[in-house]
């Protein structure tokens, strides 16, 4: 029952009052820490930059991790009302829906104006690729794309690992996830990025299934294309180079029946319709009902096991 409160209440937290400030934010506190870890990494040997980037990113991870074991230990000792209260906050800084729907929005309503350039600049909010040379269709899709992947990452991951583990496992993870994308990319640094690359692959190989299955289910419920949904994300998942991104993203092409498609790197869906800013909303409200569903059905399956052990 404590879980199901400090659940619910981090829900009610993000969708009344969106983001904390970021200068009591942990993720903000996490992409420091590992800022501060990487200023020292070797810059020639590919093995030793490897193990300097698992070295940092385990460190951070398990102090962060450790460091909300013991303030909830603390204030659970103190009272339970505060403690509820306190995971509750700790739990919200780990996943982020009003935030990621305002974001979206803003990029919808650059697009409707036909204001490209504010458009290309609203994006960079959800995603990190070059933006300056999208028209208003490619600003579109990537937004979609946004929006369906972090409906994975930015929730349904983070409370995953809440129901299993507590506040202190969404806090590992988010440390995970924050360090695939500050440092999980090719280049220069590409070795210092590798562990928390693979370490993210790993902790999101489930959640991304999951959320891809409740797409689809969200996608019959709102009365887009849920068989198109199914049939979209079992052909293409495994277009994407990441082996989780392709399972919401494909999922959310098939239900709104477009294509989306990062040039040169993978197409999803088929181009039934063309993309409008509409296809925005409409993915925000498959976010929407997607948080709905696991929330309802994370909390039954956990109440359930709890319940068979007793």
């Amino acid at each position: 029952m404590l879980d199901a409160k400090i659940l619910l209440l981090a829900v009610a937290l993000d969708i009344l009052l969106g983001e904390m400030p970021t200068d009591f934010h942990p993720v903000v506190g996490m992409g420091k820490a590992l800022s501060f870890g990487m200023r020292f990494a070797p810059s020639n040997d590919r093995l030793i930059q490897f193990i300097y980037g698992a070295f940092v990113v385990i460190i951070v991870l398990g102090t962060f991790a450790a460091s909300a074991f013991a303030l909830l230990w603390f204030t659970r000792a103190m009272n339970t009302w505060v403690y509820v209260l306190v995971a509750a906050v700790m739990l919200k800084s780990c996943f982020s829906l009003r935030a990621l729907a305002r974001a979206a929005n803003a990029v919808r309503v650059h697009v409707v104006k036909q204001d490209l350039a504010s458009g290309r600049k609203a994006l960079h909010a959800l995603v990190s690729r070059d933006t300056a040379e999208l028209d208003g269709t490619q600003i579109i899709g990537a937004a979609v794309e946004s929006v369906a992947e972090n409906t994975c990452d930015s929730f349904v991951a983070p409370i995953f690992f809440f129901l299993l583990f507590g506040v202190p496992g969404a806090m590992a993870y988010r440390v995970a996830n924050t360090a695939d994308a500050m440092f999980g990319y090719h280049g220069a640094t590409e070795f210092l990025g590798k562990f928390p690359a693979r370490l993210d692959d790993a902790l999101n190989y489930i959640p991304a299934r999951v959320t891809g299955m409740l797409l689809v289910c969200s996608s019959f419920i709102s009365r887009n294309h849920g068989r198109q949904a199914w049939r979209m994300m079992w052909r293409d998942h495994a277009r994407t180079e990441s082996p989780n991104a392709g399972w919401p993203m494909s999922a959310v092409a098939g239900s709104l029946g477009v294509r989306l498609e990062k040039k040169g790197l993978y197409r999803l869906g088929d181009d039934n319709y063309t993309l409008t800013p509409q296809a925005i909303d409409k993915s925000v409200q498959l976010m929407a009902l997607t948080a709905l569903l696991w929330l309802a059905s994370g909390l039954a399956i956990k109440g359930g096991v709890l319940a068979a052990i007793a």
